[in-house]
């Protein structure tokens, strides 16, 4: 009999299922479950995106693509970028189309990480960068962020933080799972912090269309001196409504790109022919349909936060993404026993703040990217659980 544990990469074995899927999984078991534990827009790809990977297929477009990605595609990206963001980039040289954001930051993580670099990684954050660190060999150093400063890094942390083995900081900004931003101003001072060392930046900015209010997202890469150490991750999925074609992008000095590049030949060679086309409309003619949900996540936004404040758990206001993390301490419940009994007893799917790190005890992610008569069925049932639990009916 073969031990297969025996032969499997240790790294990979330590390393927990993630979170999110669990509950995912079991909401699939059970019937009439309203999920709010993917992060999955419920808008479908805008017709005239697909409509263009349709016909590149009727065309019979689909041979491989260069490995940067096509040569029009990286254009527009760069020109998207340039017009929402102010940063220019050279397509031929700084941006790479990888396979969903995800392909980017592990790419980004393989290609800079050194046995024993220590890497910053900003917690409760998405549950990919930890275990990617440690695949990478390096040493996730988690910064925990709170509530009381609206889930920001603060320039205090990050330079308590700040060893001779640092390499790299994580930037997860609008952040899932707590829908936190960072503003310009907050943006400055981590840049204050990092300037006089040789620390690198990997800025996840998938969420970077859906940030509310009157002051759009900035890019870190748009800060004063910070182009340059700054891989910039970005993507289709949440701003196009374009999860299933898995398509992102990174852009970055052309040093760290290039080397991004050979290892994207060696382990993906070239992104979705057909994605890559839809994506060329969606650069060009888009930003319309990203506004658009935007603004109904911005509804839907509304209306959770004030129901879980008024059910009496109190939520801090999300600013980006599409997510609540009401804190549930008020149960008496860990958020893991919270959102079992949820999900068995009233077939409401929401996930346990644990899952996006340990800082996350006495929260849960509940996601707003479903209709409003799904929000509003779940809420009532949310309600209607909390209560039964404060009276000790359950």
């Amino acid at each position: 009999m073969i031990d297969y544990r025996a032969s499997m990469n240790p790294k990979v074995l330590e390393i927990k299922p993630s979170g999110i899927r669990k509950f995912f999984d079991i909401a699939n078991e059970i019937e009439d479950v309203i999920s709010l534990s993917i992060g999955e827009p419920d808008f479908v790809t805008p017709w005239h995106v697909r409509q263009e990977g349709i016909r590149s297929l009727e065309e019979g477009k689909t041979w491989y693509s260069p490995n940067r990605g096509f040569a029009e595609l990286r254009k527009e990206i760069c020109k998207w970028f340039s017009r929402h963001y102010k940063v220019d980039y050279n397509p031929d040289k700084e941006c790479l189309v990888t396979v969903g954001g995800s392909e980017a930051i592990d790419g980004a993580l393989r290609c800079l990480i050194c046995p024993g670099d220590e890497v910053l990684i900003p917690q409760p954050s998405f549950v990919c960068y930890e275990p990617l660190t440690r695949m990478a060999g390096g040493v996730p150093v988690i910064l925990e962020t709170k509530a009381e400063d609206a889930f920001r890094l603060t320039p205090e942390a990050l330079r308590a933080a700040i060893t001779p083995k640092t390499k790299l900081l994580i930037l997860p900004y609008p952040n899932n799972p707590t829908g936190a931003v960072m503003r310009r101003e907050h943006l400055n001072a981590i840049a204050d912090v990092l300037r006089d060392t040789d620390i690198l930046v990997l800025s996840d900015e998938i969420y970077s269309e859906l940030t509310y209010g009157d002051t759009r997202h900035v890019s870190f890469a748009a800060i004063d001196g910070m182009r340059e150490r700054t891989i910039v991750v970005n993507g289709f999925s949440k701003a196009f409504a374009m999860t299933g074609w898995r398509l992102g992008f990174a852009l970055g000095p052309e040093a760290l790109i290039g080397q991004m590049t050979k290892l994207h030949q060696y382990a993906i060679m070239s992104a979705p022919t057909t994605s890559q086309y839809a994506a060329i409309e969606a650069m060009k003619n888009g930003d319309s349909d990203s506004v658009y949900m935007r603004e109904q996540y911005d509804m839907r936004r509304r209306l959770i936060v004030d129901g879980f404040n008024e059910m009496g758990l109190p939520c801090f206001e999300p600013e980006g993404a599409f997510y609540i993390f009401p804190c549930i301490r008020s149960t008496g419940m860990t958020s893991e026993e919270f959102c079992e009994r949820l999900i068995h007893e009233e077939h409401v799917a929401v996930v346990p703040g644990t899952a996006f790190g340990d800082c996350g005890e006495g929260f849960v992610r509940v996601s707003y990217s479903y209709s409003i008569r799904h929000i509003t069925e779940a809420l009532s049932r949310i309600a209607h659980f909390v209560a039964r639990v404060r009276d000790g009916k359950a």
